[in-house]
């Protein structure tokens, strides 16, 4: 009897082990994070302190989405080719959500108002690509090549765009609220009216970039990481 009382409480004291939860797309496991009080980890995980299956499912079923444990199975997100997306949007298709385009080679290609929020698109080379109003809302854009880029009037807010490669490009009038740019390389970019509100720009190099009119109200940085730029 005293083992079992003695098993029993230490099993009480014990802290619970926090769940990990994957789900089939970026989209839902930001929007269960949000309902289940988890943490969300820009993909397509969810960390909770409490596991409760009942709550998880309701979450799941509302946003139509399937899910698993980290460990028992695999939640993996579609890998989108080159040539797919290309076709598919010359069709006149523009919403690919969630695509995952990992290290894509998309230089120079013409992909105006697509929407691909949520997208995996990190190491993908995009330099010269026109990507003028589209949406890419907390992509994962870190470490990417879009030198030359044209992402004017671009969508990119709480987009993770750390290290990536943003030298010459066009950000005229591009919304960066609350985007991550940590260590990015801006060197002669033109950000003029762009909105960086909120943003991380810790790190990032300026050189020569055109600020004029830029809202940076906010914005994480270095006073002295703006010494080479123009406003």
């Amino acid at each position: 009897m005293k083992n079992i009382i003695s098993i029993g409480w230490n099993s009480w004291l014990k802290p619970h082990k926090e769940s990990i939860l994957l789900f089939d797309s970026i989209a839902a496991a930001n929007e269960i994070a949000f309902i289940l009080n988890g943490q969300w980890d820009g993909c397509n995980g969810v960390i909770i302190a409490k596991c409760d299956e009942v709550a998880i499912n309701t979450a799941a079923k509302l946003l139509e989405a399937t899910w698993c444990y980290q460990g028992a199975s695999k939640a993996v997100l579609d890998r989108v080719t080159t040539d797919e997306l290309l076709r598919r949007y010359a069709m006149g298709e523009r919403n690919f959500i969630n695509a995952n385009l990992r290290c894509a080679v998309l230089v120079s290609v013409k992909l105006s108002e697509i929407n691909l929020s949520y997208a995996k698109l990190s190491w993908a080379d995009l330099s010269q690509a026109n990507l003028s109003k589209a949406d890419l809302r907390a992509a994962d854009l870190s470490k990417a090549n879009l030198s030359q880029a044209d992402l004017s009037k671009a969508y990119l807010m709480r987009t993770n765009l750390t290290k990536a490669d943003l030298q010459q490009a066009d950000m005229r009038g591009a919304n960066l609220s609350s985007a991550n740019l940590s260590e990015v390389n801006l060197t002669d970019a033109d950000l003029r009216g762009a909105n960086l509100a909120l943003a991380d720009l810790r790190g990032a190099n300026f050189n020569f970039c055109n600020l004029s009119g830029a809202n940076l109200t906010g914005a994480k940085l270095i006073e002295s990481d703006l010494a080479f730029a123009r406003q």
